[in-house]
């Protein structure tokens, strides 16, 4: 009897590709012969997922029956997604699926006109943009010359509105994040409210290091499977992320119905920016303890796990107490010492220690915003990061790592000596702060990114010296 089925573990969107195809065929001008049609998405035990298979099912279905005469066919990847009329409509996640064709040996890929930028990162591969099933299938029989793509690198104009020139004062607080910026660093912010903890997490990202080609490629990647990507083109701007406080974990880590990426894996490479850090469901900030020291999260479901990256760097802003006020020389705190405890609590030991700077801003008094001289721009605080980063880079390509932040025991070991002067330093602090093993590990992480910018090819006492001030602020509040 006549009818369709489709096997192999289709999910809902792709049953409800029969009648979109069904469609789609006749609307192209082709006759669909009443006969028994049996789609079979090989390999069987993997679910198939999303709307980029009608295209591939319509050409099957034609091939079969006579209206393509292509011996070659198997040679092409085949991606789409289509309307009732025929038309190719964009899909997400194609770069990913472009890179694993290109390791399985796919070379030839047919996909909807509006992916072909986003397609076209990728070098040697041939892209074929299609806008309707009737040019596929001319294509195909050889009665349509479509030229395929040349490779696109085009880079996103830049559009910062914002500088660091535009905050007045706060030299302790933007030399902590320089350093941040430069060595990938955690960094916690935390003062009054209205002394600029929000206005100068903003500023960080125009002096982020500008991200090469391969980091380009790993964001690009993760926006295209969220289906995020703007204009189909290659992201060479560092992302920015600043979920509101009301985020669920889901939100954050990703997962849900489709195991979508979260907020850490979209700010992969670049900023979480977690304003009113105590705010936040206490366990819901727990859950990036462990991306924040494994670089990745694994979202595991019932039939299947995904593996997203999350190499970000978290920034963090929160008020001393719930009035704000907590030391504060301006203002008297309200705020009893058990409301007091109780708000800081929200911030359990284990995630503070994975922060490796924390840093008081204080309140800017009228003289200093009152001044007229020139602040520091963000062209000038980016030009020394990228100098320090590019050091990272070339010390540490043979490990494929970009920053200090990454650094592994055993590459501590190596590349983070210290003289008997900075080792006592260290000891003392050690004793005297109650550090763990983790904090000790992050100051010398962050003394080889302040010793990266000051030009030196070893730590000295002055580096380990800043970067311990940098892990102190927790044991005046916390």
């Amino acid at each position: 009897m006549p009818k369709w089925e489709i096997i192999g573990l289709p999910d809902n969107s792709i049953r409800e590709s029969k009648e979109r195809v069904k469609a789609a065929i006749k609307n192209s001008g082709y006759e669909l012969r009443s006969k028994k049609i049996l789609i079979n998405l090989a390999p069987a035990e993997i679910k198939k997922e999303g709307s980029a298979f009608d295209l591939a099912i319509a050409i099957g279905i034609l091939n079969n029956i006579g209206y393509i005469q292509n011996e070659k066919i198997e040679e092409y990847a085949i991606l789409g997604e289509l309307s009732l009329n025929g038309k190719i409509n964009e899909i997400s996640g194609i770069l990913p699926m472009c890179i694993e064709l290109k390791r399985l040996g796919i070379n030839k890929v047919i996909l909807p006109k509006g992916n072909i930028k986003e397609a076209s990162i990728l070098k040697d591969l041939e892209i074929y943009g299609i806008e309707n099933l009737k040019e596929a299938v001319e294509f195909l029989n050889g009665e349509l010359k479509i030229e395929k793509n040349v490779v696109i690198e085009e880079k996103n104009q830049d559009t910062n509105t914002i500088d660091f020139n535009e905050v007045k004062g706060q030299e302790n607080v933007k030399r902590a994040l320089e350093i941040a910026a430069a060595g990938g660093h955690n960094c916690l912010m935390i003062g009054s409210p209205g002394s600029g903890k929000t206005m100068l997490a903003q500023r960080i990202s125009t002096i982020l290091p500008d991200m090469n080609f391969e980091e380009s490629l790993e964001v690009t990647k993760i926006h295209s499977i969220a289906g995020m990507t703007k204009n189909n083109q290659i992201i060479t701007k560092r992302p920015f992320r600043s979920p509101h406080h009301t985020a669920s974990k889901i939100s954050l880590v990703g997962g849900g119905k489709e195991s979508k990426p979260g907020e850490i894996s979209l700010a992969h490479r670049g900023i979480l920016f977690l304003d009113e850090l105590p705010e936040f469901n206490k366990n819901t900030l727990e859950v990036l303890r462990v991306p924040l020291e494994d670089r990745k999260v694994l979202i595991s479901r019932a039939n299947k796990n995904h593996e997203y990256p999350a190499n970000f760097m978290l920034i963090a802003s929160m008020n001393p107490c719930p009035c704000g006020y907590y030391g504060s020389n301006e203002k008297e705190c309200t705020c009893s010492s058990n409301e007091i405890n109780k708000y800081l609590r929200k911030i359990s030991g284990p995630l503070l220690d994975r922060i490796d700077l924390q840093v008081e801003v204080s309140s800017i008094d009228y003289t200093k915003i009152a001044n007229k001289s020139k602040e520091e721009s963000s062209r000038e605080i980016k030009f020394r990061v990228n100098k320090a980063r590019k050091i990272q880079e070339k010390r540490y390509k043979e490990y494929n790592i970009y920053s200090n932040s990454e650094l592994t025991p055993n590459l501590i070991e190596k590349y983070c000596h210290l003289d008997e002067a900075s080792k006592s330093m260290l000891e003392k602090a050690f004793e005297k702060l109650n550090l763990s093993s983790r904090a000790y590990s992050r100051i010398l992480k962050v003394a080889r990114t302040i010793a990266d910018l000051n030009g030196k090819e070893n730590i000295t006492i002055n580096e380990i010296a800043e970067a311990i001030q940098y892990r102190s602020l927790d044991k005046k509040y916390f």
